[in-house]
């Protein structure tokens, strides 16, 4: 190359991220999938053809001067292809005659590519020259067939790709509460974070080699990442709190997006960020993977066992009052993971597709809190031999349980219920908000208890119990018994009916309300007992709205029990959200939100309004509420301008003082390019 230097250099951002589906993707350079190409221009201070063989590119995945990872790419005079290295062409038919200094390279990775910011440079080939051109950072291709990752269908990849918001579910299969949630992955840094994840890893620092060496493979990225999102080993994102006192740090209540939380990690040197619980681990981790290019989604499995003993049995013990005692073993309400798709090519055939990754710490696997990949065929087909982790999450989605009824330390009567745990397994629809029932992928010709009653029997007496109407905040709670005598002499029974707080990771709390009745059922006979719980019983129950109400008939003469019961959650108010022209809204375009919400409690509140939006929104906005009166209507208008197409959503969170309620609201909608 004497004689002629490279005088500038251009990726081409604008136009390789459109095609690479990168677009958005803030990052320092360019942002491109791996096994597809993109185009360079070089611009020299003379005519390039006299050198062009001459010259070569080279990739360097070094962050540090010890690490020599650099991989020296030919440039050839006719297009060229590879599945196993790095590629580089001249296009000729882009030659302009009035700039013959001006130099087109189409470069390619292959689909195996490690996932990691790159720098890349133009070196002569007898190391005489030297000029860096810029950095690449290189993702996973679901659109590149050879990808590991690559999934068949543009809807799919949209939704579990591009689409940077989601609705998680919580509460109950029979009340499930949708939770807005923003990925942020197009949020300024956050591929920067999540690539700094990487680098930050133990595994990267016990052996940096070993771990680039790695990172062609979603499987290890997958298990890298589920252990960094928490940080019970490493330096990893978040800390798990289970208990009330959050005094030092946020409410996982109270989080709602992930890009605030990726941030933070970041600014504080990778110190972890106080608190996170079931659902917030797993968003975090849907954005990373998202923004690593691994399709990904997030699962909510309702009535999750937590088998503490490994025995595929959850013990569960109540009072002949009808109370719950505390256990070792739990059925959480629910317990959200995610769910990451690529091949398995360290497994047999048959188990490619939709593979669990749970970032959340409960067990370690192979020494490391993470749990996964395991797919999710092999736990329908109780593959329990395959890796990894498949025995635990199969024993969270198909536990029996057993019931006791205890008076002291005797055992009065016991049942077992095969079919509670894992009732409902669900994710988002493609474009829609609502839950997508999943739970056949995870349990083989298994048909889920019906949802619309709970009735046990034995001892000769069978119990119903129904909720008449869904409790909403704020009302009494109204549901009805009904109790069967299935012999032919008459009974005399005692109900005792019995509601307790719940958190939806641990067995219940002190009992808030209690009745105690005696009965006399004729021959065959039933009868139907109403009963409430006025809304003055359980209004301290705050932000964690879930009920445990069981129901024991105790026959008086044998002294034995039937028990059923029912844990609900009790629905919130909500913000109503209505956008201006909602049918146009443009990017770029100023727009107007208004929003709706009408006090439904007995007392003035008070509190702040957080209104978020992912590309609709410079950061959040924060409105003070004052002393809304009962039955008072609070209506705010908040203007956004898109910076992106495509369906966006605008959410709002109303944190009350009063109870430490928190109410929500959102809407979705398409933003359509300028």
């Amino acid at each position: 190359m004497e004689g002629l230097k490279l005088i500038y250099a251009n990726l081409e951002e604008a136009q390789n991220q459109v095609q690479h589906k990168t677009e958005g993707l803030n990052s320092v350079g360019l942002v491109v999938r791996r096994g597809q190409a993109f185009r360079i221009t070089l611009s020299f201070d003379g005519p390039y053809m006299s050198i062009k063989d001459d010259i070569i590119l080279r990739t360097d995945l070094a962050m540090t001067p010890k690490e020599n990872l650099a991989c020296d790419i030919p440039i050839t005079s006719s297009k060229v292809t590879s599945q196993s290295q790095w590629t580089a062409y001249f296009q000729h038919g882009m030659m302009n005659p009035r700039a013959p200094h001006k130099a087109f390279v189409c470069v390619s990775s292959p689909p195996t590519a490690i996932v990691g910011v790159y720098q890349l440079y133009l070196v002569s080939r007898n190391g005489s020259y030297s000029c860096r051109i810029g950095q690449i950072t290189l993702l996973c291709n679901p659109w590149c067939i050879d990808d590991s990752v690559y999934l068949p269908d543009e809807n799919q990849r949209e939704e579990y790709v591009r689409n940077d918001f989601g609705v998680l579910y919580q509460g109950t299969p029979k009340q499930i509460n949708h939770r807005p949630w923003d990925f942020d992955q197009y949020e300024s840094g956050i591929l920067d974070i999540c690539m700094m994840m990487l680098q930050v890893s133990n595994e990267h620092k016990e052996n940096w080699n070993k771990d680039y060496a790695k990172r062609f493979d979603p499987v290890y990225i997958s298990r890298v990442v589920s252990a960094m999102v928490n940080h019970n080993d490493d330096c990893g994102v978040l800390k798990g709190k289970w208990t009330e006192n959050y005094s030092n740090g946020v409410n996982p209540s109270k989080w709602e997006d992930s890009g605030s939380i990726l941030k933070q990690w970041a600014k504080s040197d990778f110190r972890p960020v106080k608190y996170g619980q079931c659902w917030v681990f797993a968003a975090v981790m849907c954005t990373v993977m998202r923004v690593l290019g691994i399709p990904t989604r997030v699962v909510t499995n309702f009535n999750s066992a937590h088998d503490t003993n490994g025995n595929l049995v959850i013990d569960e013990y109540y009072t002949e009052k009808g109370e719950k005692l505390p256990h070792r073993d739990s059925i959480w309400n629910f317990h959200v993971w995610v769910e990451c798709w690529m091949k398995r090519g360290d497994l047999p055939k048959g188990y490619d597709g939709w593979q669990v990754v749970d970032p959340t710490p409960q067990e370690r696997s192979e020494g490391i809190y993470r749990c996964g990949p395991a797919p999710v065929r092999a736990i329908q087909e109780q593959q329990i031999d395959i890796a990894y982790d498949v025995p635990f999450i199969y024993a969270e989605v198909n536990a029996n349980v057993n019931r006791y009824i205890m008076r002291q330390s005797q055992v009065l009567s016991s049942t077992t219920v095969t079919d509670s745990v894992g009732t409902l397994i669900c994710t988002k629809s493609l474009g829609s908000n609502k839950p997508q029932d999943i739970t056949s992928t995870y349990k083989h010709n298994k048909v889920p208890r019906p949802l619309h009653a709970n009735t046990e029997s034995a001892q000769g007496l069978s119990v119903e119990l129904n909720l008449d109407k869904k409790p909403v905040v704020g009302e009494n709670i109204c549901f009805s018994v009904i109790v069967t005598n299935h012999d032919s002499v008459q009974k005399n029974v005692r109900e005792c009916a019995n509601a307790q707080a719940k958190r939806y990771d641990r067995n219940p709390s002190d009992t808030f309300w209690e009745v105690d009745n005696l009965i006399q059922l004729s021959p065959y006979g039933s009868t139907v007992l109403q009963h409430q719980i006025p809304y003055s019983q359980y209004s301290a129950l705050g932000n964690e709205q879930l009920v445990n109400l069981a129901v024991v008939i105790m026959d008086m003469a044998t002294k034995k029990g039937v028990l059923t019961s029912e844990e609900f959650s009790i629905t919130r108010p909500f913000i109503h959200m209505q956008v201006a022209e909602s049918e146009t809204i443009t990017v770029g375009r100023r727009q107007a939100a208004t929003l709706t919400f009408t006090n439904p409690f007995s007392v003035a509140v008070r509190g702040m309004l957080t209104v978020a939006g992912s590309a609709l929104l410079e950061g959040k906005i924060l409105i003070n509420v004052d002393d809304l009166k009962p039955r008072e209507t609070m209506n705010t208008v908040v203007r956004f301008t898109p910076k992106m197409a495509g369906v966006k959503m605008l959410h709002a969170t109303l944190n009350l003082d009063f109870n430490n309620i928190v109410i929500r609201g959102f809407r979705t909608f398409v933003v359509r390019p300028e």
